[in-house]
């Protein structure tokens, strides 16, 4: 195969802005068939805004972007979801669906019917609900679920979409220290088993993404500070410089480890507005939507 037919996200010189706020400055990133890659940085740095963009929910205001060979200006959202699958973090406490219907969701860009799954589909869900661990499960109310178990199902919900591109956000928010690295590790094996697949993950949790994932991207403001293996970009230089933390990176059993020393005062003042900007822009969309 090509070299470029294996790229399946190419982002060139990409902008985005929102009125006057300015959320990604010349992006450039390319992420291929294979890859786990991580997205991270601080509260407002531009990761769900990258991710809202590659699946098509945000406009470029300048730039290229493809995802799987197709412009994503030129592409609908019914053709964008049978490419990319979202993972949000959970699914809001009054979603009242059974897990197999949940599920059963991920299979909707596929439909031949508004009304009816086919036998293919009902296959494919059971299968993902074997593949996670959730056929026990399959009839249970999603809210009465562990943050763990909705995890999974959200990921088998996914799975089931078929998609090329995997666009998960902040997966191991409400887990504990076991699910975390359980959740890690099935999107690890599943990259290793769908070999045409990418995944992308926005994350806050460095020691677990510098473990699992192939690639990190870290970002500041809306900027790509560092691309490249968790050795070349989790270092304390780039992470007093995109969090204003004191850290120390080591290595341990062949995984890099952050150890947070202690914030750095000089850096209050620039978290502060970029909170501020965040906040003002956040309130705009919602008053706008």
């Amino acid at each position: 195969m090509p070299e470029n037919e294996n790229i399946l996200i190419d982002a060139r010189n990409v902008n985005v802005e929102y009125e006057t706020y300015h959320a990604l400055h010349d992006i450039m990133l390319s992420i291929k068939a294979g890859e786990l890659v991580a997205i991270i940085g601080p509260n407002g740095c531009g990761k769900s805004t990258t991710m809202r963009t590659i699946n098509g929910l945000l406009k470029l205001s300048t730039g290229s972007l493809t995802v799987g060979g197709l412009d994503v200006t030129k592409v609908s959202l019914e053709e964008m979801a049978k490419m990319c699958s979202n993972i949000p973090t959970e699914f809001p406490p009054d979603f009242n669906l059974s897990v197999y219907e949940v599920v059963m969701l991920g299979r909707y860009p596929h439909r031949q019917s508004m009304w009816w799954e086919t036998e293919k589909d009902e296959e494919v869900v059971r299968a993902a609900l074997e593949m996670y661990g959730m056929s026990h499960l399959a009839d249970r109310d999603i809210t009465q679920l562990s943050s763990g178990e909705r995890q999974r199902t959200l990921i088998a919900k996914a799975y089931v979409q078929q998609p090329r591109i995997m666009l998960v956000d902040e997966p191991t928010a409400h887990l504990d220290i076991r699910y975390t690295l359980e959740v890690m590790q099935y999107f690890k094996d599943l990259i290793k088993r769908e070999k045409d697949m990418a995944i992308v993950i926005a994350a806050h949790d460095l020691n677990a993404v510098a473990k699992y994932c192939d690639r990190i991207v870290m970002m500041k403001k809306g900027h790509i500070i560092a691309c490249g293996t968790p050795e070349e970009v989790m270092t304390p230089e780039n992470i007093e410089t995109v969090y204003g933390v004191k850290a120390d990176v080591i290595k341990h059993d062949g995984a890099l480890v952050m150890i947070a020393k202690y914030p750095i005062p000089e850096h209050n003042k620039e978290f502060e507005e970029t909170d501020l900007a965040c906040s003002s822009v956040l309130e705009n969309n919602a008053q706008s939507g």
